[in-house]
């Protein structure tokens, strides 16, 4: 199974996919909630998959995708956002963004995401 991080500055949204996953099977989950956090927490574990908010004090979710993908040019990053305008979307998918999902949403958007990767 996956190692999987997640990331929101909100403890509620990282409750809710961590819960989604978990009754789909996927236990090794991780947790961060800036992006900041994300990309130490990045270094040190290494996942296969992340689910990243935007919209995050200290450092936001696309600068925290930069960086992660600056350093790890493989990574698997999922943005997960409100804020569904299609300035943020395109600027997160030429980031290197692989999905991208709009909030609110249903638990089972995040295992199509999964499945579309193939995790």
């Amino acid at each position: 199974m996956a190692k999987i991080l997640i990331v929101d500055d909100a403890s509620f949204m990282r409750m809710m996919i961590k819960d989604a996953l978990q009754k789909n099977g996927y236990d090794d989950l991780h947790e961060a909630a800036d992006g900041a956090q994300a990309v130490e927490k990045y270094d040190e574990i290494n996942p296969d998959i992340v689910f990243m908010d935007i919209t995050m004090p200290n450092m936001d979710g696309l600068e925290a995708l930069k960086a992660i993908k600056g350093k790890h040019p493989d990574a698997i990053v999922v943005m997960c956002s409100a804020m569904g305008q299609e300035s943020m979307v395109i600027e997160a998918i030429k980031t290197g963004a692989r999905d991208f999902i709009v909030k609110p949403f249903k638990p089972d958007r995040i295992m199509k995401a999964l499945n579309a990767l193939n995790m």
